[in-house]
């Protein structure tokens, strides 16, 4: 007997069915060696099957980054240094064919296009002379300085010391969101960073297509003719009638939501091809799209969401992987060549920089930390240096030295630049005058809070703690919220949640304050939860305690650090063990620089209240600064008992003076905040351990404005870097605690 499959239009015979006297068996045929070879030369390297190519990819691009991030390594290194591991030069199991050139140049398109979108106009138009003039120097100098080092010391010629140079003069704004966490946004030496970059940006770009053109030796008074001309029929079409016709689509089609970035996508591929047909780079019609579409795509409308959502998933990842197939591995680890040129291209993107900042503050007379921001924002590549420097590789203008050096350059800049900024953005913050933006809000809008039930068990213990923290004032109830995931059956999930929660709204029944139930559909809690809390303008959101999480959660993050990272708003994460009525004493610890957050007022006020509703102490470990500040601003009543604490990982030692009715509270921050410490990520675990017997409440002050868009200019390598730069916080953080006595601990607490 035989087992036949068909396999591509030929008939294997897998299995012949035997029998002797005395046992039946199973013999593979030679059709199966067959099928066995046909499969291993399927995946024999290169891969020849487009389907296991482009499997391959996506596979990078949805696992890289989650794994690397677990380890806080930035995903833009982790996609890079996956197209170099299965590039032509590494492991070379995709070669770097039309179909992968074809989705590199559409991703080096959209970070073109990305880059113009994302320009604040507005912010350029108020302070345009002195952005203008940044945009200058910061054009200038580092092209001028940069020429002379690659033509004089790294003996290039003409051509590649030029693109070497105007490489140096781009400058991507990856550090954007940490002025805007810190709610520096509209302070001018950010307003001069943000404008002198279309300057800066759109010179370099003009003069990227001389360079290619001379490289070629087509540069003479034909060219020159035809450039004047094209520049000026393409910037009429670009500037003129695109918006016109941008603007007559949107509101004959305003319902076709789907049209919308279609049309969007047809005018950034329309303008790279008007630049390509008019002697210009397709980046710089890509560019130039973004700047001609700005005005008519705000920066939180959903077709914003849809371009960057597919730009980030796909296509920019795709630009990454392939920017690391170009990388050849032999170059960089064969002698000291490729890092002496990034060691010197480096230090000349950085000096080049602080140049610039340096001469803008002495012209306006800015503060030293003003110049610090400058510099800091302006410093780091990416986007626009990785767009020049591939098309130069391409065109042959540059070698593999200075390529393989530029990849380096834009790692170390990034790094720089967010340490930088996040610095001088610290000191800005801590001389200036404290703002409870919170209570500014309260003020307009009576208090919302939005309880996130997870657990119905604790339920009455939640309401008699939300009862006494809610603002007597107030006429709003306090939203009772339950997340449905969107899953089969959703419609019983949702009857069998309102059900449990409706009787959790009996036990509400014997308190004064009112109380309101609210179910949601979402892809997860954490959306929901975000979307529910701008809905209702919640001051507070309160959540349960993290369970114990399971190995898929630590590697795609638990659910309370997603609420942490999506929830803008005050956070209360609550554990009771006993009902708060019975706590006599409240122990707050404190960190320093936690009176500088936005919602710290407020968040205080509340652990205020709920002492004097329930007639308990508060004994405050913090240090001295902290202590001021509260004394001065917040309550000058002698309820509070002050204890110092050096040293915040230190925390342990307030449970010599805990006992099992204390209700153990803890100021956190979100990271990439003025008050974060590295030793915060350990804390709920420590609680859980060493207060297991105690009710814990963590409170994470609101720390940066609702208002602010904190993804704007958040290009593809702005939040990896990140995650990079907060492993270095935390060596940094382990070498200083082990140089430094807690002497000299308290000593610089002390003078903070």
């Amino acid at each position: 007997m035989n087992l036949d499959i068909k396999n591509g239009g030929k008939k294997f015979n897998l299995f012949s069915f035997q029998m002797t006297d005395n046992f039946h068996y199973f013999a593979p045929n030679s059709c199966m060696q067959d099928i066995l070879q046909h499969l291993l030369q399927e995946f024999h390297p290169p891969f020849k099957s487009p389907v296991i190519g482009f499997s391959l990819i996506l596979f990078i691009i949805l696992l890289v980054p989650l794994l690397l991030k677990r380890f806080n390594i930035p995903g833009i290194i982790g996609l890079i240094i996956s197209g170099v591991i299965i590039g032509p030069h590494g492991l070379n199991l995709i070669e770097k064919n039309s179909a992968v050139e074809w989705f590199s140049t559409i991703g080096l398109l959209y970070i073109m296009f990305i880059a113009g979108l994302e320009l604040d106009l507005n912010l350029f138009k108020q302070h345009k002379n002195k952005s203008l003039t940044f945009g200058i120097l910061t054009f200038i100098v580092p092209i001028s300085l940069g020429y002379m080092v690659c033509r004089y010391l790294l003996n290039y010629d003409v051509n590649a010391s030029m693109l070497t140079g105007a490489m140096f003069g781009t400058h991507t704004l990856i550090a954007y969101p940490i002025v805007s966490r810190m709610g520096l946004t509209k302070d001018i030496a950010v307003a001069i960073s943000v404008g002198g970059t279309i300057f800066t940006d759109t010179a370099v770009l003009l003069l990227f297509a001389v360079i290619t053109q001379n490289s070629e030796n087509n540069l003479n008074s034909v060219f020159w003719i035809r450039l004047g001309i094209s520049i000026l029929l393409f910037s009429f079409i670009m500037f003129v009638l695109i918006p016109r016709v941008t603007l007559w689509f949107f509101k004959r089609l305003e319902s076709e939501k789907y049209s919308h970035y279609v049309f969007v996508l047809s005018v950034v591929f329309f303008a790279a091809f008007l630049a390509h047909a008019s002697g210009l780079e397709p980046i710089i019609g890509a560019f130039a799209a973004g700047i001609a579409l700005n005005k008519y795509i705000p920066h939180h409308s959903q077709l914003m969401n849809r371009i960057e959502f597919i730009g980030n998933a796909l296509f920019i990842p795709f630009f990454l992987i392939s920017v690391g197939m170009v990388v050849n591995l032999k170059v960089v680890l064969h002698g000291y060549q490729t890092l002496y040129v990034a060691l010197v291209l480096t230090s000349m993107a950085l000096f080049t920089k602080w140049l610039a900042a340096l001469f803008t503050q002495l012209l306006f007379q800015l503060k030293k930390v003003q110049r610090q921001l400058i510099f800091g924002l302006s410093s780091a590549h990416a986007a626009a240096t990785l767009a020049i420097i591939i098309v130069g590789f391409n065109k042959g203008i540059i070698d593999e030295y200075i390529l393989n050096g530029t990849i380096i350059l834009i790692m170390v800049t990034g790094i720089v630049a967010s340490f930088s900024t996040e610095n001088a953005a610290k000191k800005m913050i801590l001389s200036a005058h404290h703002i409870d933006a919170t209570n500014e809000l309260s003020s307009v809008i009576p208090e919302q809070i939005l309880y996130a039930v997870s657990d119905y068990r604790n339920a009455e213990k939640m309401v008699e703690l939300l009862t006494y923290i809610k603002d007597k004032t107030s006429t709003h109830p306090v939203i009772m919220l339950a997340v449905i995931s969107e899953e089969q059956n959703v419609e019983q999930k949702v009857i069998q949640t309102k059900q449990q929660l409706e009787s959790v709204l009996k036990i509400t029944s014997g308190y004064t304050q009112e109380f309101q139930i609210l179910t949601t559909i979402d892809f997860n809690v954490a959306n929901g939860v975000s979307r529910v809390s701008k809905e209702i303008l919640a001051q507070l959101v309160v959540i349960g305690w993290p369970d114990k999480s399971s190995i898929i959660e630590k590697i795609f993050g638990e659910k309370y650090k997603q609420i942490l990272d999506q929830v803008e708003k005050n956070i209360f994460i609550v554990h009771l063990k006993k009902p708060i009525s019975i706590v006599k004493k409240i122990i707050v610890v404190i960190p320093s620089l936690s009176e500088k957050e936005i919602g710290f007022d407020y968040c205080f006020k509340k652990l205020i209240q709920l002492a004097s509703e329930i007639n308990a102490s508060l004994l405050i470990y913090s240090n001295n600064s902290t202590k001021e500040y509260i004394q001065k601003n917040i309550t000058k009543s002698g309820t509070c008992i002050f204890q110092s604490l050096s040293i915040f990982e230190d925390i342990l030692i307030i449970s010599k003076q805990c006992s099992a009715e204390d209700l153990v509270v803890v100021f956190m921050a979100r990271k990439r905040t003025i008050s974060y410490l590295p030793a915060m990520d350990k804390i709920p675990d420590k609680l859980d351990t060493y207060f297991s017997d105690n009710s814990k409440i963590l409170i994470y002050p609101q720390q940066f404005f609702e208002t602010e868009n904190t993804e704007t200019y958040e290009e593809v390598s702005s939040e990896p870097l990140n995650k990079g730069i907060e492993t270095i916080q935390k060596i940094g953080k382990e070498i200083g605690n082990i140089l430094f006595t807690e002497k000299a601990s308290e000593s610089k607490d002390n003078q903070d």
